[in-house]
């Protein structure tokens, strides 16, 4: 049998010329660094009634993330806002979280002006850029997190500040205990996927069903698959995909030979759902590939991202194993660069600036 291309380093640094690999293999140092990032957080507001987590893309998983884990922990509603403009119910009493790893993300920059203008309580996480320009120029307080990465592999700095915002304004507690509990699974999981360990070749469209807190860690599965393996994915969760997604399989016949099911599992799933995805898993056409993903860990946190690092590696070896660079977005940076022809961020830099100028 011919060996693959990641049984070899040395043609895996090849392939993976901007070492995306290694912020998997190094995401428990990567969560550490952004928590002792997020002790630096002075937020100034307190008993928020609600919360908007507004970005898009890898700055906006975060958000989806914290409402899945806080879903019985927060006792107020968390909202996520992935557009140019907040929900019309935001006022003075919303904490709205603007997500921007770049700070130049004109539906983040419109979302951040909108909440002035709705006098939410307002903060702020970015490494730079037009946000926290202006952010600084209308003293809304703000966290500046390390640049340069891509912003999918900048997780940990745009995910761990939420938890301590959360817990600064009185919503949640004992956050560091599920932390620890996180980084030191992940310095597991990252040791068992290192890349000096063989892995099987797989080519084909990966759909990934998650349930519960996995909602969103299925959706992060599928957009690593995106970015990073440049393939087409999608993603479904459970119950719901019971009513209607597993009706899409029933004629399917050859063409379910191209996809592959990856079911995020916990052994800490109810009778009721581990009945459901079993009774799924006999629906599928046999000619479907079917994989199973299994959390580890015992609070929430931990479970949640042991299941992430997973996704993560998985996706990045799934490039390699294609020939093809993780780390470059070649049709996201062409359709940035067709927006800025709109002009709708200047026209967004100039209203800010009147306001700024207004204070």
């Amino acid at each position: 049998m011919a060996k693959s291309v990641l049984d070899d380093i040395f043609k895996i640094s090849e392939v993976d010329k901007s070492d995306m690999l290694a912020f998997c293999v190094e995401a428990s140092k990567h969560y550490r660094e952004a928590d002792r990032a997020a002790a630096k957080i002075s937020l100034g507001y307190s008993n928020p009634r609600n919360i908007i987590v507004a970005g898009m893309g890898g700055s906006a998983i975060g958000g989806e993330l914290l409402r899945d884990w806080a879903r019985d922990k927060a006792p107020i509603p968390i909202e996520i806002s992935r557009d140019y403009s907040l929900p019309t119910w935001a006022n003075e009493q919303t904490l709205a979280i603007v997500m921007s790893y770049s700070g130049e993300t004109e539906e983040s920059l419109s979302a951040f002006l909108d909440a002035l203008r709705k006098r939410c309580m307002i903060f702020c996480v970015s490494s730079g850029g037009s946000l926290l320009e202006f952010a600084e120029k209308l003293s809304v307080p703000y966290l500046l997190v390390p640049s340069g990465m891509p912003p999918r592999a900048a997780l940990p700095y745009m995910f761990v500040p939420l938890l301590r915002v959360l817990e600064k304004a009185n919503i949640v507690s004992e956050v560091s205990k599920e932390l620890s509990e996180t980084v030191a699974l992940l310095e597991y999981v990252a040791n068992e996927n290192e890349p000096e360990k063989s892995m099987k070749d797989n080519s084909s469209v990966p759909v990934v069903y998650g349930f519960g807190i996995y909602r969103s860690v299925a959706k992060r599965f599928k957009q690593q698959f995106n970015e990073n393996s440049k393939v087409p994915s999608k993603w479904d969760f459970f119950s719901e995909l019971n009513h209607n997604e597993i009706v899409g399989w029933e004629n399917s016949g050859k063409l379910g030979e191209c996809f592959s099911t990856i079911f995020i599992r916990d052994k800490m799933e109810s009778e009721a759902l581990r009945s459901r995805i079993e009774t799924t898993k006999t629906l599928l056409p046999s000619s479907s590939k079917m994989f199973e993903v299994w959390a580890q860990g015992e609070c929430a946190l931990a479970r949640m991202f042991s299941t992430i690092c997973i996704g993560d590696f998985t996706s990045v070896y799934l490039a390699i194993l294609s020939g093809v660079d993780p780390t470059p977005v070649k049709n996201i940076t062409l359709l940035k660069e067709k927006m800025k022809q709109v002009g709708t961020k200047d026209k967004l830099r100039r209203e800010l600036a009147l306001l700024s100028g207004s204070h």
